[in-house]
């Protein structure tokens, strides 16, 4: 994918590419931050060939990356957030479309007009040609080996389950891994297990395919964990029941709730550091408010995804603010202007909620009223 992906990127559509592939790479594997750390390091060095911000092509990979991730059924924010409110998975993520196609939209408009200002140079066509030979030395190159994340992308289609989805990508993968790029079975093992160690005495191209397997996920799994148990200890020590009758006073309709569960979801992201957290912690707090004001769970779920998957990134100190800082190396105040999507999202949310649109409401009997049919 970044072999092809490279032979047809050009630096005034550079930030739309990018933009695009990451989104795919992200809504194929439900992950944001394995889409940064591979997809997006290729980039972050072909965009400083082509004399364009590091912060601008951060932004442009966070935006792509974080839009597939909320909206892959494979992702586990995803899954969290429509876990945790009881939604339907494919129901939450239908009604995150609302909000997340414009904001897609919007900055795809935008990255087009930042991008046409940069235009090809001998560096960046040198740089390219470099990274794409290396590519090839090290590695079998066929448009065949794209029919594994196609596979994968075509089961999400038809709305197959995420362990199985993923198994199948995983076992595909390890085929292609011995069969076509000639690995033993003891060194693909190895790499699902440890990670994949690449030494092609090409710098660029070690530090971009060199990854962790199962055992790199243990800290994001201990993390999620951790979340988890906060919440409970919230929950069942009565502090988010002090907090929620607090803040449900003040949180009448849609026009204020919804907002106040954005702003909770931004607020525990700054004071837990935390991206899960702050989807535990606030869809604790406003499940049953939600249902008390007639609203349907699908609702809350989006909120929750608007208000805390997108604006971790936001904050520094915060788990995904220092993973970009050290993957992307570019710090929270460099790509903020240029993460579109993360910071448009919440604000069409917002706008959604005092207008009323796209907001399902439960008829008395607890059917839900869909959106098209209901108004503020």
């Amino acid at each position: 994918m970044v072999y092809y992906g490279l032979s047809f990127l050009k630096p005034d559509l550079f930030l739309v590419s990018i933009t695009l592939m990451c989104a795919i790479v992200s809504l194929s594997i439900g992950s944001s931050w394995t889409t940064m750390g591979t997809v997006g390091i290729a980039a972050m060095g072909i965009g400083a060939s082509m004399g364009i911000p590091p912060g601008m092509t951060a932004g442009a990979v966070i935006s792509g990356a974080y839009f597939g991730d909320k909206m892959s059924p494979l992702s586990d924010t995803t899954n969290l957030a429509s876990g945790l409110t009881h939604t339907d998975l494919f129901v939450h993520i239908k009604h995150m479309t609302y909000t997340t196609i414009p904001a897609l939209l919007i900055a795809l408009t935008a990255y087009g007009y930042l991008g046409s200002g940069f235009v090809s140079s001998e560096a960046e066509l040198t740089r390219i040609s470099s990274t794409m030979l290396s590519i090839q030395e090290n590695f079998t190159i066929s448009p065949l080996l794209l029919l594994v994340p196609l596979t994968v992308i075509v089961m999400v289609a038809f709305k197959v389950p995420a362990l199985p989805a993923l198994t199948v990508g995983v076992l595909l993968g390890f085929i292609c891994q011995i069969f076509v790029q000639g690995l033993t079975v003891g060194d693909s093992l190895s790499a699902l297990q440890n990670g994949y160690v690449i030494e092609s005495g090409n710098e660029f191209i070690d530090s971009l395919f060199s990854r962790g397997g199962i055992e790199s996920m243990m800290y994001t799994v201990s993390l999620t964990i951790v979340a988890m148990t906060f919440g409970g200890i919230l929950e069942n020590t009565g502090m988010l029941r002090s907090i929620v009758e607090k803040m449900s006073g003040m949180t009448k309709s849609a026009k204020t709730l919804i907002p106040t569960t954005i702003a909770s979801c931004f607020f525990t992201n700054a004071t837990c550091s935390e991206q899960y957290i702050s989807i535990v912690v606030p869809a604790r707090m406003f499940s049953s408010v939600y249902q008390e004001r007639g609203l349907d769970s699908r609702n809350l779920s989006r909120a929750l995804e608007d208000g805390g998957t997108l604006t971790s990134v936001f904050i520094p100190w915060n788990t995904c603010g220092v993973f970009i800082l050290a993957t992307l190396g570019v710090g929270v105040l460099e790509f903020v202007p240029y993460a579109i999507l993360n910071f448009t999202v919440p604000i069409i949310s917002i706008l959604y909620a005092i207008t009323g649109f796209s907001i399902t409401k439960l008829k008395p009997s607890g059917i839900v009223l869909k959106p098209a049919l209901q108004g503020v």
